[in-house]
């Protein structure tokens, strides 16, 4: 297969310019073409030389991603299903896109429908870079944020991901600021480490959704291989180098919602200055977790704040058309 020239960085594409003996500045009308006036063809750069347009449709595949479904919900949120390859993944919200990194997880939280049925393979650059572009072009709207928080962990893709992330907040590429690209991670504290030494300053959310290791454990199993104080050393680390870093924490009834482990998490938040994103579990077909009352969920969340900590309760979008990361993906293949 061809790379995909959504995923290559305007550097490399200057190199290849020169290389054939052409200009640089063609790299910059090359980028313009596919990010400003996106065009699904090298035929369409009218600017280009009929040689240099040829070396590019040899070496490099524009891809035109194909949105299998699409769910329009009550609140606005937009579902987009795309077929990659013979494969699928999922992302998406209205003017935030959630990013999918992988086909399916294999890190198999609890809750999630991603890992239902496994790990497939990465995500390329290009294939993160042209959900963006796609569904820009399917809804018509401007993508304001984006969120590495779809199907897969983003942080066992990480070459691609930078590489993605680069691309999408080169003013050249995209052109989204960095302040607005969050990378969700279920805790791999490794690659936590090696993110405190990236410049750019994308925003770190670590899904947490358990204060103690038995909770944490028993809701995802990536917890067994870095436990809590492992991956808090971590999380340490890259509050020292870097900046603040927010928790994700999804409340699940009778499984993660005590008081107990309210009075935990604002001890974690506390160590790490973080803010709390408390979020009611979205049910997923085929596991047997429910969400809390409501009642409950504002318990567990005036308990953090009694303890100074910053926290917000979602008002979730898209339950009606099971937005959860993985859902559409998995109804479709059971459907077909």
């Amino acid at each position: 297969m061809k790379p995909s020239l959504t995923g290559i960085i305007l550097e490399e594409l200057a190199d290849f310019i020169r290389e054939r003996g052409a200009p640089s500045y063609r790299a910059k009308q090359i980028t313009d073409w596919i990010y400003k006036k996106r065009v699904a063809s090298f035929d369409a750069m009218t600017d280009l030389p009929n040689e240099l347009r040829a070396e590019l449709t040899a070496e490099f595949d524009i891809p035109n991603t194909e949105v299998v479904r699409v769910l329009g919900s009550k609140d606005t949120t937009q579902k987009f299903l795309f077929r990659l390859g013979a494969l699928y993944g999922q992302p998406s919200d209205r003017r935030t896109i959630c990013v999918s990194s992988q086909v399916g997880c294999a890190y198999g939280c609890k809750f999630c429908a991603s890992g239902l049925e496994g790990w497939t393979r990465n995500l390329d650059a290009g294939e993160m870079v042209q959900q963006l572009i796609a569904v820009e072009e399917k809804s018509g709207e401007k993508i304001d944020n984006v969120v590495f928080m779809g199907m897969g962990e983003p942080l066992a893709n990480l070459k691609n991901l930078l590489r993605a992330i680069r691309i999408i907040n080169a003013s050249w590429g995209l052109g989204i600021g960095a302040r607005r690209i969050t990378v969700s991670t279920s805790g791999l504290a490794p690659q936590i480490r090696e993110l405190a030494n990236e410049s750019t300053q994308f925003r770190l959310a670590l899904s947490l959704h358990g204060a103690t290791d038995e909770v944490r454990s028993r809701i995802m199993p990536v917890n067994r291989k870095y436990p809590l104080k492992v991956l808090l050393e971590a999380c340490d680390y890259y509050v020292a180098k870097t900046r603040r870093m927010m928790f994700e924490y999804i409340l699940i009834a009778g499984i993660n919602d005590t008081d107990e482990q309210a009075r935990e998490l604002a001890k974690i938040a506390r160590r790490l200055s973080a803010k709390i994103n408390l979020i009611p579990y979205n049910t997923v077909e085929g596991l047997e977790w429910s969400r809390p009352s409501r009642v409950r969920q504002e318990k567990f969340q005036s308990i953090l704040r009694q303890h100074g900590v910053v926290a917000t309760l979602r008002r979730e979008k898209g339950h009606d058309i099971a937005a959860a990361c993985g859902q559409l993906r998995l109804q479709t293949k059971q459907w077909s």
